[in-house]
């Protein structure tokens, strides 16, 4: 089976959305609404085992927040993600959150080897758009066959149905492809559908378990900034080029 293309999550995967972004976001969001609460790092990191902004909001009201009443707490973890996200798009397009190490240039060098590229996330197609084109310019957003964003699948990591969506739009055997992830929910999703995954950690998922990944790495390296090797097979290559994803493919898939 041949590589054929990348399909990489955003969040803590492409930038360290989570610390700089999201979580920034939130609070400023809590801030104008009036609410008294403050998230912090160390509790934002606990937070995150909860995927989906919605989802995470509504978690803190029942465990952290029970004299919190609402009459429609559905209704206002919407409004209060809506204005998040808001918040965020205005913080990427500001250029506050840079792509991390190597990600820039493996996207120009998968482009050049002519592989295709697509992303799967639970993150709003809104927050992927600031993201890429603010880091890239917004016609890097023609670069990605398909973007999986959003609430286009009825279930969120760790469920596969994300993935299962892009391939299926992609028309794409999962044996051909290489999921690119950051945490144990992300790479449970992509191994439901059968994705083989590259792993590379961050401040939130270091500590994480990531059973099944082809290799796990502290980011993608540069030619002058060579990744750290955290888990997997001995090579000679110190950052992460197309070369090596073959070379990884070629073992694992």
């Amino acid at each position: 089976m041949a590589l054929e293309a990348l399909i990489f999550d955003v969040d803590g995967t492409l930038a360290n959305t989570e610390r700089d972004g999201h979580l920034v976001a939130f609070n400023l969001a809590f801030k104008e609404l009036g609410l008294d609460w403050v998230w912090s790092n160390e509790l934002y990191h606990k937070l995150l085992d909860v995927t989906g902004g919605q989802l995470r909001i509504k978690h803190y009201v029942n465990d952290y927040k029970p004299d919190f009443t609402h009459d429609d707490l559905d209704g206002f973890a919407a409004s209060v993600h809506a204005l998040k996200t808001k918040i965020y798009v205005r913080l990427v397009n500001e250029g506050k959150i840079p792509l991390r190490p190597g990600v820039k240039r493996l996207f120009h060098e998968a482009r050049a080897a002519g592989l295709r590229l697509a992303i799967a996330t639970t993150t709003t197609p809104a927050n992927v758009d600031a993201l890429i084109a603010s880091t890239l310019g917004r016609e890097a957003l023609d670069w990605f066959e398909v973007i999986g964003a959003g609430n286009v699948v009825p279930n969120l990591k760790p469920a596969g149905d994300i993935y299962h969506w892009v391939l299926e739009q992609m028309n794409l055997d999962p044996k051909n492809a290489i999921a690119f992830e950051d945490s144990h929910n992300g790479i449970i999703s992509a191994t439901d559908a059968n994705l083989k995954t590259l792993i590379t950690t961050n401040e939130y998922t270091e500590s994480h378990q990531f059973d099944n990944a082809m290799v796990i790495l502290n980011n993608l390296g540069e030619p002058n900034k060579p990744f750290i090797m955290i888990e997997g097979e001995s090579t000679n290559a110190t950052y992460v080029n197309v070369d090596y994803l073959r070379e990884l493919h070629a073992k694992h898939c």
